[in-house]
């Protein structure tokens, strides 16, 4: 392995360069703001979005995991890529790779032609993933990643929160077509500006990628999704399609784990797991993708549906959700940058997000907008604390030659964890609208296959039902999206204790660029150090020869 000669240095951050870090970094976090802004537009507009394509609940669950699953199975490879070729132009691949399904998603006839180029907007948005944090390593040191981490999560915030808002306008106005068309020209502006700043080594090594693994990993990851999107609703839990589901998901993963114990360049390398920080990362970071994607998705259909809200309203009661977010990720991140200590704020994130979750799972259909707001600050700080700084302390831990491959698989099982978490949610949002749904109709005297599909998990327009069944209807999505948050609960407690067990390490003081030619120099040292003993050995050898003949 060597680094390409024609690329400019990384720089690295002190005194002198921070703003020759911020220019590249800004293409590196506008790339970021474009998937976030993209997925994010259409979380208030999808209920009307699922309306007029008819579609269900079931279809609603899986516009949303699509995508998280092609992200999901998608970002270990992105970032096994990281470790073996050019950084930036795989970065720009997956800008061109996102904005194509995103525009193609606007054309959408179906719901399942909406799933489907959602699914090609997932493996843009895995590259995005996986390389912006992979190439902040590059030309940012541990020490002082925290507050460039507090960045990243400031531009999330503002692209989580800017997303529904403009969602909701664009749809209320001009159609939701049009929220899959708004990424455009940011990505065509990221793709200039990176082009034009970001300088990072090429790393010449043989492109080998593990695609028995990755085929493995996505059959099996998809069966277990498909699994939790239909048991309890096309079959019972059960039952012989339900077991069969879970044997064939658990036999194409445990392949996958075989393979990757055997192949030479595995996606997820098994060895990754003998790192205690590693292994310790990815309990938590599933947790936390449960509370994140789950929350994203499930509140826009709580303030449409139990709140009786339009999607711009929708939007704009995200605010204090994201604020928690946005506050805590930059606030944190200087403090972390500036003292070197991580782990206790990143215990009392972990805390404040299990409680955000418990007081999450109280709300009903009539709970007071300021105790919700509250609820979802709380939950909003312990996201914030927490998700970046995971992949913050991973990558202070592994070999500098794994970043990328460790950084885009703690990535993956936060994505895996809130695609399976969207999943379950989803299914249980689903079983329990329609059991509490079909039983108040049936309380009221009506019957529910008159009502144009309410018992049966269609996705209702309010103003269009009678004032009793619209607040049955109310009532029932209250009910039914506190219990999913619900779900989420004991996993937040896992991730306290998953995070309380991270062993205590300073961060260091160089880039991943630094380190590696570090290592190279070392290894020409030693190595010519060693050609150098061989040669005076040898020349004492021949003196000593010498020394009976010269007397």
């Amino acid at each position: 392995m060597s680094l390409k000669s024609s690329e400019a240095p990384a720089q690295t951050v002190d005194a002198t360069s921070r703003r020759g870090v911020l220019v590249p970094l800004s293409g590196l976090l506008l790339g970021l703001f474009v998937a976030m802004l993209a997925s994010t537009v259409v979380s208030s507009s999808l209920p009307k979005i699922i309306g007029d394509l008819g579609g269900t609940q079931s279809g609603y669950t899986w516009v949303v995991t699509a995508t998280l699953l092609a992200t999901t199975v998608s970002t270990p490879i992105w970032g096994k890529l990281a470790d073996l070729t050019n950084r930036k132009l795989l970065i720009q691949i997956s800008l061109v790779i996102f904005v194509v399904g995103s525009g193609l998603a606007g054309l959408s006839q179906s719901t399942e032609m909406l799933i489907f180029f959602r699914v090609l907007q997932g493996l843009g948005a895995g590259g995005l993933t996986a390389l912006v944090q992979v190439a902040m390593a590059d030309i940012i040191p541990p020490r002082e990643r925290g507050r460039y981490m507090g960045l990243l999560g400031a531009v999330m915030a503002v692209a989580t929160v800017g997303g529904p808002l403009l969602g909701g306008v664009i749809t209320d106005s001009i159609g939701w077509r049009w929220n899959f068309y708004i990424a455009v020209p940011f990505a065509v502006a990221a793709i200039i500006v990176l082009q034009r700043t970001l300088r990072i080594p090429t790393i010449r090594r043989k492109v080998r990628i593990d695609y028995l693994g990755a085929a493995l990993i996505a059959g099996g990851v998809s069966l277990l999704l498909i699994w939790v999107t239909l048991a309890g609703n096309q079959f019972e839990w059960g039952s012989a399609p339900s077991i069969l589901m879970v044997a064939g998901a658990v036999v194409l993963l445990g392949l996958a784990v075989l393979t990757e114990f055997k192949v030479k360049e595995p996606i997820i390398p098994m060895t990754l797991f003998k790192n205690r920080t590693f292994w310790l990362a990815v309990v938590a970071s599933i947790s936390v993708g449960v509370a994140m994607f789950g929350t994203s998705v499930f509140l826009s259909q709580y303030m449409q549906l139990a709140r009786g809200k339009t999607p711009t309203e929708s939007g704009l009661f995200t605010i204090p959700m994201i604020a928690g977010v946005l506050v805590s990720s930059i606030v944190i991140g200087q403090v972390i940058s500036r003292t070197g200590k991580w782990k206790r704020y990143m215990v009392t994130g972990s805390i404040l997000l299990t409680i955000g979750l418990a007081l999450m799972s109280t709300i009903r259909y009539d709970t007071s907008f300021g105790l919700v707001f509250l609820y979802m600050f709380v939950m909003g700080a312990g996201v914030g604390m927490v998700m970046q700084n995971l992949v913050l302390i991973v990558q202070n831990a592994v070999d500098p030659r794994q970043i990328g491959v460790a950084s885009a698989s703690v990535a993956f099982f936060r994505s895996l964890g809130g695609t399976i978490g969207v999943s379950v949610m989803g299914a249980v949002l689903g079983s329990r609208i329609t059991t509490l749904v079909t039983d108040g109709l049936v309380k009221m005297g009506v019957d529910p296959s008159q009502t144009g599909g309410l018992g049966d998990g269609g996705i209702p327009n309010l103003s269009t039902l009678p004032d009793p069944i619209r607040i049955l209807v109310e009532s029932a999505y209250g009910e039914a999206v506190a219990d999913v948050f619900l779900i989420a609960v004991p996993l937040a407690v896992i991730s306290i204790i998953a995070i309380a067990l991270l062993p205590n390490r300073s961060l260091g003081t160089k880039t991943s660029v630094e380190q590696l030619a570090e290592e190279e120099a070392s290894t020409v040292v030693a190595v010519s150090g060693a050609e150098v003993a061989a040669d005076t050995e040898g020349i004492a050898l021949e003196l000593a020869e010498d020394e009976p003949r010269r007397k």
